[in-house]
């Protein structure tokens, strides 16, 4: 998550799942991929707790993330290597993740690693093609899901603005079974390079942040499927009011996601043209920061249906946050 730049100058905050997390690294239904779920994941990186780090020390940051979401009955969707309609998804995720800030600048910014493993369960019910006609299905799986690395989080400041660079990468780490509608984990690698820019005024405690990139995945050996590049951008607005010896946040945070590539190779028997997704949503975000020193505390809590869904499921997100830095 990253710090407050600007606002409360001793608090910095780490990079969260997603997205950069995963940012995200948990397999959470919404973006363009095989199954029209993948690696990034709305809410992961868009507010005040996901700026990149700009003091010098650890940050923990263990987050919750909640999903129910479906599509449409007459939707079909590869996944897993079967072709699926109607299905409708659950998914409950625990990412804890760890970062270290380096005293030394490289390149004029303040350098950051990390790494966010996950555990997830996540229950799929759909109806499945087959030769021998349409039967339901119910899947519902548990256990460690798949693990972010982040070789990179740079951080520049200048005044009231931060400037922000993330590469993340997705390893596929949580278990696969093909014709399995519930995974823990993509079975395949991704990259995912994010550039942010945040505005943070001090006297008002108004508060600006937006952060975009590109999801590029690799292909899924199991099923030989490729799942096509997706542009995504998360942003937030967010008040901050004093409240005893902290601060209360009060904002909304919102995304768009949208595929540019098609997904490719989708294997034998499935037929699926053009298969791209969209997807944006809007919610809002409240918080709490307690600035102690060198050691910050900062809960988040927020909410972000989706709307305008294409090829991937529509439901809710609800995400809990939780950082804690220290020298």
């Amino acid at each position: 998550m990253h710090r407050t730049q600007g606002i409360v100058p001793s608090l910095s905050l780490i990079p969260s799942l997603a997205v950069l997390v995963f940012l995200a690294a948990l397999p959470a239904p919404a973006s363009a991929t095989e199954g029209g779920i993948g690696y990034y994941v709305p809410g992961a990186m868009a507010t005040l707790i996901d700026r990149a780090p700009v003091q010098q020390g650890w940050v923990f940051k263990p987050q919750y993330m909640h999903y129910e979401g479906d599509f449409g009955t007459a939707s079909e969707t590869p996944v897993a290597g079967v072709v699926a309609l109607g299905l409708d998804v659950e998914v409950d995720a625990v990412v804890p993740g760890l970062t270290y800030t380096f005293d030394n600048k490289v390149l004029g910014a303040d350098y950051t690693i990390g790494a966010f493993a996950s555990w997830v369960d996540v229950t799929v019910t759909g109806t499945v093609e087959s030769s021998l006609g349409n039967f339901s299905r119910r899947d519902s799986v548990s256990g460690l899901g798949d693990t972010t690395l982040i070789p990179a989080l740079m951080a520049w400041q200048e005044g009231c603005w931060q400037y922000n660079f993330a590469l993340s990468v997705h390893a596929p780490t949580g278990d696969y079974e093909v014709g399995r509608l519930a995974n823990e984990g993509l079975n395949y690698w991704a990259i995912d390079p994010v550039v942010g820019i945040a505005y943070s005024n001090l006297e008002a405690g108004f508060n600006a942040s937006v952060f975009t990139g590109v999801m590029f995945n690799d292909e899924n050996p199991d099923t030989d499927y490729r799942s096509g590049r997706t542009f995504h951008l998360d942003a937030s607005v967010q008040q901050m009011i004093k409240a005893g010896s902290g601060f209360v946040t009060l904002g909304l945070n919102g995304f768009w996601a949208q595929q540019f590539s098609p997904d490719r190779n989708p294997g034998p028997g499935i037929f699926i043209d053009e298969f791209k997704m969209r997807s944006s949503g809007i919610g809002p975000v409240i918080g709490y920061m307690l600035p102690m020193g060198t050691d910050n505390i900062l809960l988040e809590l927020s909410w972000l249906p989706q709307t305008d869904t294409r090829n991937s499921p529509e439901g809710d997100y609800v995400w809990f946050k939780f950082a804690y830095q220290w020298q």
